[in-house]
């Protein structure tokens, strides 16, 4: 069966029908093709932790045609995070913090055609080259409602224990851009839970994951789609 004409030799009328309708078929899947790498955009995580909220990323967007998780990078050699990962057959680079200041990790994301940075539960400042080559393209997420209780060294469990002891009666989440100063950048999205009587660091840390995990994809998500 002749699927690809050749000149000079003659084919049948239903060679020539067949012939027609795979050039339509092939012309219509590289469309696809072409349409579905416009689509699908490209997502590194940083992390240096554990990697419960990466993990909860990875899995949300393996279901989804909207953008894909091509790589995690932690500063953290023995991070839990790269346990998680490698379980889901995601990319995951060590790169010391020098790698950071050097250039060589916005190399390794421009090499990979990275289209936005995810922070979770990453504990160095970016930096400003990476900053600069993606305006608007970094966004993280606090475990409290900024502008309280953010800065510098506020992080995971002090955090939970500073909202304790100004006695909030609410917390949650806030998913915002990054700029050059720690928890400054742009807000996208809050999220509240309450802070209970006799609430530890630990419980009041457990409700506020419940909300990571609801939102922080899904936000994402509604990021990418909304700039496409």
């Amino acid at each position: 069966m002749l699927l690809c004409g050749c000149k000079g030799i003659n084919i049948s009328r239903y060679e020539q029908i067949l012939k027609q309708n795979n050039d339509n078929f092939c012309t219509f899947l590289g469309f696809v093709c072409k349409e579905q790498s416009q689509i699908m955009k490209k997502i590194a995580i940083f992390a240096s932790g554990e990697g419960t909220n990466a993990e909860n990323i990875i899995r949300y967007f393996q279901k989804k045609r909207s953008a894909e998780i091509v790589m995690v990078v932690t500063n953290k050699q023995h991070a839990g995070v790269c346990e998680r990962t490698r379980k889901l057959g995601i990319e995951t680079i060590f790169a010391p913090a020098a790698d950071f200041r050097n250039g060589r990790v916005l190399q390794l994301l421009q090499e990979n055609h990275v289209d936005y940075i995810i922070l979770a539960g990453f504990l160095l400042m970016v930096s400003e080259d990476i900053l600069d080559h993606f305006p608007n393209k970094i966004i993280n997420i606090h475990p409290a409602l900024l502008p309280k209780h953010g800065g510098k060294g506020m992080y995971g469990r002090r955090v939970h224990e500073d909202v304790i002891a100004d006695g909030d009666d609410v917390s949650g989440i806030t998913i915002h851009y990054i700029n050059k100063e720690y928890d400054k950048g742009k807000t996208i999205f809050q999220a509240k839970c309450p802070v209970l009587p006799g609430d530890t660091s630990d419980t009041l840390a457990a409700r506020v994951h419940e909300l990571e995990y609801a939102f922080f994809p899904k936000v994402i998500e509604d990021v990418i789609l909304s700039t496409n």
